[in-house]
C-alpha cells in the first residue's frame, strides 16, 4: 500500500523574521536609553554657589563664591562655573547663600544701572530687613516746627546691602542701611536726605528679588 504524500513543510515568512529582529533592536535600544539616563544623572560638574548672600551691583568674586559638584544634566550650561566669570562681574539680582549661581543673575559692571546709598531710618526697622531683602523707601518731607508731610514712596525697588542696628539705646531699633537703588532714583534720594526728610524702609512681600 502506497502511503499518501506528506504535505510540504511551511517555510517561515520573511516578515516574521524581521519582526523578531526589530523586537530585539527595540529591547537593546530601551536598555541603552535607561543606561544613558542613569549614567548622565550620576555625572557631576563643578559650578559656583554663593558662599553668602550677594546683593545686586556687588562684585561676584572668589570671596563670595564656593565651588560645588552637582548633577545638572542638560541644564549645566546655565550656571556659572570656574573659568566662565570675567573679572569685575557683578550680580544683577540677589543671590542667596547656598544658591547655585545662574549666568542670568550676573553681568558686566559697565551694564549695571544700580548704585548704593546709605541712610538712617526714622522708624523701627523690622527684623525681616536683612542683607538681600527687597524693600521700599518711603519719605516724609520736613515742614516747619518739626512737622512732616504725608509719607510717600520715594524708591519702590531697593535691595538691602547691609544693616547696622543701634542697640545702645533701650527700646530703639534705629538703623543705618546701605541700600542698592536704581541710578535714576539717586538724585531724589539724596535730595530727601539733604532736606531732612523722615525716611523709612518697608519690606516688600516676597523677600528678595
Amino acid at each position: 500500500m502506497i502511503a499518501p504524500d506528506s504535505p510540504p513543510a511551511r517555510t517561515r515568512a520573511f516578515w516574521a523574521d524581521m519582526r523578531f529582529v526589530l523586537g530585539i533592536v527595540l529591547i537593546v535600544a530601551s536598555v541603552a536609553g535607561v543606561w544613558f539616563v542613569v549614567t548622565a544623572a550620576r555625572q557631576t560638574v563643578p559650578v559656583f554657589a554663593a558662599a553668602r548672600t550677594i546683593v545686586p551691583g556687588e562684585e561676584v568674586d572668589a570671596g563670595s563664591l564656593q565651588v560645588v559638584d552637582v548633577a545638572l544634566g542638560q541644564v549645566g550650561d546655565a550656571y556659572a562655573a570656574p573659568g566662565l566669570l570675567e573679572p569685575g562681574t557683578i550680580a544683577t539680582r540677589t543671590i542667596t547663600k547656598g544658591e547655585l549661581v545662574p549666568l542670568s543673575a550676573v553681568g558686566a559692571a559697565s551694564a549695571s544701572d544700580l548704585t548704593s546709598v546709605v541712610l538712617r531710618s526714622a522708624t523701627d526697622v523690622p527684623a525681616a530687613v536683612t542683607s538681600g531683602a527687597s524693600v521700599e523707601i518711603w519719605a516724609a518731607a520736613a515742614l516747619e516746627h518739626g512737622r512732616f508731610e504725608q509719607p510717600r514712596i520715594l524708591v519702590p525697588d531697593a535691595t538691602v546691602a547691609t544693616v547696622t542696628r543701634d542697640d545702645s539705646v533701650m527700646g530703639s531699633d534705629s538703623a543705618a542701611l546701605e541700600l542698592i537703588i536704581p541710578r535714576a532714583d539717586v538724585a531724589a534720594t539724596l535730595a530727601a536726605i539733604a532736606g531732612g526728610a523722615a525716611l523709612s524702609v518697608v519690606p516688600v512681600a516676597g523677600g528678595t528679588r
